[in-house]
């Protein structure tokens, strides 16, 4: 039987932080995403894990991890063995074993065992992070484990927790789905990057996800829960082109936590507007009946190319920067006039554009 600790009530748990997959042989990717950013030095780590088509003996079945960490610099590992990944159903635990001497089926080890006896895989949990890769080709690595306090999960705190996409992600009309697994959490730990050990206490983690059987056309996103003097401030940010039944449809939306409060503006509460350029700017305005928020993300720097799940297996079709600039002001609304109650800027913001085609400027307006 497959113990998985749970360190928090099962009430604060967002939806969807279960596996998906229901055993079917149809096209469906699961991908999840961790984040830790050490506002000491500057840097961010951030954790990509994947499966597609795990029903094994597809054209696209198998796993991968990647991980983007340091000045934007990139590594991956592919797990082709689908039965070498486990996931739970109830609750957010994966993991997938590659290189281990261990004959058992894939399952949580503890920490300490996993390190002992996995050497090369993944484990993640609500409270936890750990794994190892290695890149024959360059013989670059990364090894990593680190715990996690979560403090925002989707929604207010002690309440509960929301659907990032609404209630109708519940059913499968809108692919893929998107789910904000965590906010903002504190993380503790260590990561052994190619030789250089960064150790950590209480550091800006992050967490989501996404699932399905089809594929996002053209996204962007933009992420960030490190800001100049603001501890207890966290946003997530994003938009594309996704199937809706037989239609697509362009959507977007902006998430705010700051200070125990939810600032949300979703398609069904607030006009979102944006103007992502193909590179290096991304803008977004929204408002509903009480906030309005503007943000604006930029960055000189060339980001690094990523793989994702497409309809044609994992693909590099993303580009993402750990090291973006970003301003953001929150407004509140009465009668008419705006008052700023928040004006915060990062210069650890991640940004992604992602899909195609990226030829010119995407502008909602």
């Amino acid at each position: 039987m497959l113990t998985i600790p749970v360190k928090f009530p099962h009430l604060t748990q967002t939806p969807h932080s279960g596996y998906h997959w229901d055993g079917s042989s149809r096209r469906f990717f699961e991908g999840w995403y961790y984040r830790v950013t050490l506002p000491d030095c500057g840097q961010t780590f951030a954790f990509m894990y994947s499966i597609e088509d795990p029903i094994g003996s597809k054209s696209y079945s198998g796993g991968a991890a990647q991980v983007l960490g340091v000045n934007d610099e990139y590594i991956c590992r592919t797990f082709p063995d689908v039965q070498k990944f486990w996931g739970s159903k109830d609750v957010l635990a994966l993991g997938h074993w590659g290189k281990t001497h261990l004959k058992t089926p894939p399952q949580y080890l503890i920490p300490s065992e996993f390190e002992d006896h996995i050497q090369e895989g993944y484990q993640a949990t609500a409270t936890l992070n750990q794994g190892e890769i290695h890149d024959p080709a360059t013989g670059n690595y990364c090894r990593w484990r680190y715990e996690i306090q979560p403090i925002y999960y989707w929604g207010n705190q002690n309440s509960l927790q929301q659907s990032t996409a609404g209630w109708l992600s519940s059913l499968q009309i809108f692919e893929p789905g998107w789910q904000i697994l965590m906010a903002h959490g504190s993380a503790s730990g260590w990561i052994d990057w190619n030789g250089k050990i960064y150790e950590f206490t209480n550091a800006p983690a992050y967490g989501e996800k996404n699932w399905g059987g089809a594929f996002p056309q053209k996204w962007f996103w933009l992420n960030c829960n490190s800001f100049d003097g603001e501890p207890d401030l966290a946003l997530t940010a994003g938009g594309g082109r996704r199937g809706v039944l037989w239609w697509m449809e362009s959507v977007a939306m902006i998430g705010l936590h700051y200070q125990g409060k939810f600032y949300e503006f979703v398609p069904w509460n607030a006009k979102v507007e944006w103007n992502i350029q193909p590179w290096g700017r991304w803008q977004m305005w929204a408002r509903n009946s009480d906030y309005e928020i503007e943000l604006t993300g930029t960055t000189n720097l060339p980001g690094t190319p990523l793989r994702a799940p497409t309809a044609n297996g994992l693909l590099f079709c993303c580009r993402d920067t750990m090291q973006g600039k970003l301003n953001l002001e929150l407004r509140k609304l009465t009668n008419s006039k705006s008052q700023t109650i928040l004006k915060a800027q990062s210069s650890v913001c991640g940004l992604e554009i992602g899909g195609g085609s990226w030829d010119n400027s995407w502008y909602s307006r």
